[in-house]
């Protein structure tokens, strides 16, 4: 089991988190512009790397507050977790979750 980090609560088992998906996933500006295969790169291809990753956490059981977690997919050990609006989480990570976003 994962012991994340919430920037705002603390540590706590994995159990009471909801995973997000990757960090830095941008919203087209004009969806309605995108052919059909732009819109499935943007809905459904990922990254999915081996190693160091950024991903989207939300504290579903606590403060339900969004947040980056900073992850190795192999090892899964968790170098950092920050809050959206942090300098740490970079401004990919913050355009990542534009709707329902609470902080």
């Amino acid at each position: 089991m994962l012991l994340i980090e919430c920037p705002w609560c603390g540590p706590h088992a994995e159990t009471e988190f909801s995973y997000g998906g990757e960090a830095g996933i941008v919203r087209p500006a004009n969806p309605d512009a995108l052919s059909d295969a732009e819109w499935a790169d943007y809905l459904f291809y990922r990254s999915n790397p081996r190693g160091a990753h950024r991903e989207l956490w939300n504290h579903a059981r606590g403060c339900r507050r969004w947040f980056v977690v900073e992850r190795d997919t192999v090892t899964n050990r968790i170098a950092g977790s920050f809050r959206l609006d942090a300098a740490g989480s970079g401004p990919d990570a913050v355009a990542g979750k534009q709707a329902g976003q609470d902080d």
